[in-house]
């Protein structure tokens, strides 16, 4: 869910110019997922760029506060959410860890990173939403280690029916600064895309893995 229109648009706009979301609908790219896709999207980009953010991290910070009040804990899902996670942590002046796909082979292997306790409240961030599920791993090691995770924040969604569906089973609570429909409007807006171009964009969404 998108909670302010103009933050969405806003953030649309601030990928798009740094070419953090890429959209090729006439060369589309291959996901490791082997889906053929018109967009491509690597929000790692805006820790290059300060100005951008440290908008991303204010945003995701007054959202998290907005929605589920000041938790104990900020946890960035690795790698991509790593980051910025940590930058949000440090806005609302709280402690950070970050999750990994699985624990490590060696060493401690540990998968949460960070110093965590039973009960303590903890919101999610993350960079992108694609099906959810990386995403909803992260919150299974918090479950595990009895955390209150409250919920999630991301950059950006694709908005796929499958994400929704994934996280009201897990019944965890998703909130983003922007959605692939803020996308195509601000695109388009900006003649990034042409109407037609924002048609296409739009049929692959409904059915992205035998898209061509």
């Amino acid at each position: 869910m998108v909670l302010n229109k103009e933050t969405a648009q806003k953030t649309a706009e601030l990928l798009l110019q740094i070419n953090a979301i890429k959209l090729q609908p006439q060369n589309p790219f291959t996901w490791a997922s082997g889906w053929k896709s018109p967009i491509y999207c690597d929000n790692r980009i805006t820790l290059s760029y300060p100005v951008i953010r440290n908008f991303i991290r204010e945003h995701l910070a007054n959202q998290i506060e907005q929605i589920y009040g000041k938790p104990d804990i900020i946890a960035g899902v690795a790698t991509g959410a790593i980051g910025i996670g940590a930058l949000v942590a440090d806005y609302l002046d709280l402690p950070f860890i970050y999750i990994r796909p699985e624990a490590k082979k060696h060493g401690r292997q540990n998968q949460i990173e960070g110093r965590i306790e039973a009960n303590q409240t903890v919101v999610v961030v993350e960079d992108l939403i694609s099906t959810g599920k990386s995403s909803l791993l992260a919150v299974d090691a918090l479950n595990a280690v009895n955390a209150n995770v409250k919920g999630m924040v991301a950059i950006f969604s694709y908005g796929f029916d499958v994400a929704s569906e994934n996280f009201s089973n897990a019944g965890v609570a998703l909130h983003t600064l922007s959605n692939y429909d803020h996308l195509l409007l601000q695109a388009e807006k900006s003649n990034y895309i042409t109407s037609k171009e924002a048609a296409t964009l739009g049929e692959w969404r409904k059915n992205p893995s035998t898209w061509k």
